[in-house]
Parts: structure tokens; sequence; C-alpha cells
């Protein structure tokens, strides 16, 4: 592989209690973190950032249930505390303790396919495979 090239996802999916819910054809993410200035008497630039909390956004576009999903009775409506798990060539990067924050639908008949959802992220780890 090149060095200029990232590596791409092999598989998207959405995890409740370690059981696979849904797949998800793309995502995008954005991180973002606050940070926090240290101001001294008698200096003209802070002397010091210190870090402060992270967030996850994450946009995640046609989203489709598992048979086994569906014959619990899952309804993405319901889902609190899910994971989205990105499995890339060389790691998979989870991000835990998922709560959505905007799903927006269109389908077909006979179709379990949820379009777009919006979802914030507690957590972002990254495991090598």
């Amino acid at each position: 592989m090149a060095a200029n090239l990232i590596p791409t996802s092999s598989d998207i999916y959405l995890e409740v209690d370690g059981k696979k819910v849904a797949v998800v054809q793309s995502y995008t993410a954005q991180s973002t973190k606050s940070s926090t200035t240290v101001e001294a008497f008698g200096e003209r630039e802070p002397v010091a950032t210190i870090p402060g909390q992270s967030r996850h956004v994450l946009e995640l576009t046609r989203i489709y249930a598992t048979d086994e999903a569906l014959a619990d009775g899952i309804h993405f409506h319901d889902l609190e505390d899910f994971s989205l798990v990105i499995c890339k060539p060389d790691r998979r990067v989870i991000y835990s303790g998922c709560q959505w924050s905007k799903i927006g639908e269109s389908g077909t008949l006979g179709a379990a396919v949820v379009e777009k959802v919006t979802v914030m992220a507690g957590r972002r780890i990254e495991t090598a495979l």
C-alpha cells in the first residue's frame, strides 16, 4: 500500500451488547476537543493550554437492520448505548456509548432501511488487528 493512501473500511456495523444489529453503508466522523488557555499576569500570550473533553459526532448513511435484529424486534428509534464498529485492514475503530440525535428515513415497500442517522459517541478507541 502506498504511503499516502488511507486504509478503507471493509465492514461498518452497529453493535448492542456484543451483537451486530445493523450494517452501515457509509459514515463520516468528526471529533472535536475543547481546550482552555492558562494566562499569567504580565504575559502577552497564554503560558499553557489545557486539553478538555472530546466530542464525536457521526453521520451514518443507509443503515440496514440484520435479520436477527428484526426478529428480535429491535427498532432504531429505541437504540441507546450502542457502538459503531469500523473494521479497517490494519485496525478496528470503535465508537462506544452512542446515542442517536437525528434519524431520517425514506424507504420502499418491504425494506428495513434508515437513510441517515446522526450519532453522538461517548468514546473512541482504536485496536490493532
